[in-house]
């Protein structure tokens, strides 16, 4: 037993150190928009998109965050009302007459959803329909639960203009406030990270893409080019779905130009992702129910509804984040030294790895030795999003089900 238990152990400890050391450096935090340096030779025009199904609450703050942006160019605000039952155009409205600027928001009363799409989706289709009329150079796709620092469009522009990127992107700072938001919200942070580790996104000779919904800064030409919204009108995660769509159609026209081509790719499909330490989320995750459902929601999606991945997720998981800690117990009860320690290093690597996260978020050290458990937890709010999934619940948000793309 003791052999198969340090076997397990040593392929552990294997796993992350090929993590730490050849997966994209993805438990760095120095991909940050803060550090963008924001002069700028040009003012493109921008038309902010905000999708709003029920918000009437956050809008006092969300919305006049990004109405008073520092912006020095044109920039135009269009809100859509998903069908709100709560007073949020009527708030709106209010809001943009309280700063003084009701010539910059412009409100559409949102379609009755058609078959085929998402609610987000269809909303962010709307408010690109007709914010379309000013011809914007870029669109800003953000939610409604987000509060923008003042620079945020400034520097979102600045880093998509100097570095002729076409989508922009910024996970902007969830709420971290209650006991379960500390325990669990850094984690889905650094998970996300491992899954698409930044620099890998950044880098244009590599594959990976992925953008964070709320905060999504993208060019007029390059959304044109994929063929609109409407080419991930299904997404649950429209998100990462979009940042592929970009970033995949600029490798193929940049792997299809040759010197003896008449010009240049029209796009580079350059893309970038980042923390922001100043514009957050407002959305509270005060229980553990509502960040279970908030995770259970997309995570068999993440998988791509396959079975045989989700088996791997849940032997993987307990493998990489479960053996360390176990070995160190097992290790002190058999009095086997060799596993403690080979267990307790294992364990010091993921500590050493969550820890930039932790700091980050500004909570307490101690919560990075508590990854393994938390780890547990997204395991199995994993397998109750494919059991979601399978009983016809899956991807529930703001009173709707949609079904997997593959039913659509």
């Amino acid at each position: 037993m003791g052999v198969i238990v340090l076997g397990l152990m040593l392929l552990s400890l294997t796993i992350w150190l090929g993590l730490l050391c050849f997966w994209g450096q993805f438990w760095r935090t120095d991909q940050q928009l803060e550090v963008t340096e924001t002069q700028l030779q040009s003012l493109p025009m921008v038309c902010a998109v905000v999708p709003a199904r029920n918000e009437a609450q956050l809008l006092p703050t969300t919305l006049r965050s990004l109405l008073l942006q520092d912006y020095p160019g044109s920039f135009n605000v269009f809100l859509v009302d998903d069908r709100s039952t709560d007073g949020t155009a009527n708030f709106a409205e209010k809001v943009a007459h309280a700063v003084g600027k009701p010539q910059q928001l412009h409100i559409i009363s949102g379609e009755a959803l058609p078959s085929g799409w998402s609610g987000k989706l269809w909303a962010v289709e709307q408010g690109i329909n007709s914010a379309s009329k000013f011809t914007p150079d870029y669109f800003l796709l953000t939610d409604a639960d987000i509060e923008h620092d003042p620079g945020n469009l400034r520097r979102l522009v600045a880093k998509a203009v100097q570095e002729d990127l076409d989508l922009v992107s910024v996970m902007v700072r969830l709420r971290c406030e209650s006991f379960w938001e500390k325990l669990l919200i850094p984690a889905f942070v650094f998970f996300f990270q491992k899954l698409y580790p930044f620099r890998w996104v950044n880098n244009p000779n590599n594959p990976t893409a992925a953008a964070a919904g709320g905060s999504i800064l993208i060019a007029r030409e390059a959304l044109e080019r994929i063929g609109g919204i409407q080419v991930i009108r299904q997404a649950l995660i429209d998100d990462c779905a979009l940042a592929d769509a970009v970033k995949n159609i600029g490798r193929q026209s940049n792997s299809s130009f040759s010197p003896a081509s008449p010009a240049p790719p029209a796009s580079s499909g350059r893309i970038w992702l980042g923390l922001s330490s100043l514009t957050r989320s407002l959305r509270a995750y005060d229980s553990l129910a509502t960040i279970w459902d908030m995770v259970a929601r997309t995570a068999y999606t993440q998988l791509n509804y396959s079975p045989l991945l989700l088996l791997g997720t849940l032997v993987g998981m307990p493998l990489i984040y479960l053996v360390s800690p176990m070995c160190v117990i097992l290790g002190a009860v058999w009095g086997n030294w060799a596993i403690a320690l080979t267990g307790l290093l294992g364990w010091m690597l993921m500590t050493l790895a969550y820890y930039p996260t932790i700091r980050f978020y500004k909570c307490s050290r101690w919560l990075a030795f508590s990854l393994p458990a938390i780890a547990f937890l997204y395991t199995l709010m994993t397998l109750d999003s494919a059991l979601r999934h399978w009983q016809g619940r899956g991807g529930a948000w703001k009173g709707r089900v949609y079904p997997s793309s593959d039913n659509l």
